[in-house]
């Protein structure tokens, strides 16, 4: 008899992002190399797409299947975009980024000091996912980041 399975598996967070890619064993290896993710499973259609697959990116588990339109399940380019955002947190933004535009991502908005006490960028990779990286640098209160927020929309940028 085994023991009781448990509700939330060891090394998994309460909330994972579960992503389609057109191309989804391509965007394994695009994750390696821009951020350092180790491949924990993929699981093969008869078709060879991935039903399923599964990297940790730092300590978060990052769920991707393939496109699949019979199913709904449709990429951000397929889709015209994306209404999503995931977010890396990092020890070192620029490092990050650099790597993410040197393995195909492209740049969407460039590094900079922010408002809220990040160090902070956007990249989108090559499926049409966009990725925000940043390192934190400023601790700051809730009514700090308010008036520096309000301060930085007068000037017209979100940089601080």
């Amino acid at each position: 008899m085994s023991e009781k399975a448990r509700p939330v598996p060891e090394g998994v967070h309460t909330l994972t992002p579960h992503i389609v890619c057109a191309g989804a064993a391509e965007a394994i290896e695009f994750y390696k190399k821009a951020f350092g993710a180790t491949e924990i499973m993929r699981m093969p259609g008869p078709d060879g797409k991935l039903m399923h697959a599964s990297v940790r990116i730092g300590d978060s588990m990052l769920m991707l299947v393939d496109e699949m339109p019979q199913w709904g399940a449709l990429g951000p380019k397929a889709r015209n975009g994306t209404s999503v955002t995931i977010h890396v947190a990092a020890p070192n933004v620029d490092e990050v980024f650099a790597r993410a535009v040197a393995a195909g991502a492209t740049v969407k908005m460039p590094v900079a000091d922010m408002f809220w006490g990040d160090r902070y960028g956007v990249v989108v990779d090559p499926f049409g996912h966009e990725w925000s990286i940043a390192t934190h640098i400023r601790d700051m209160t809730p009514d700090e980041i308010l008036a520096a927020g309000r301060e930085a929309m007068q000037k017209g940028c979100p940089e601080a």
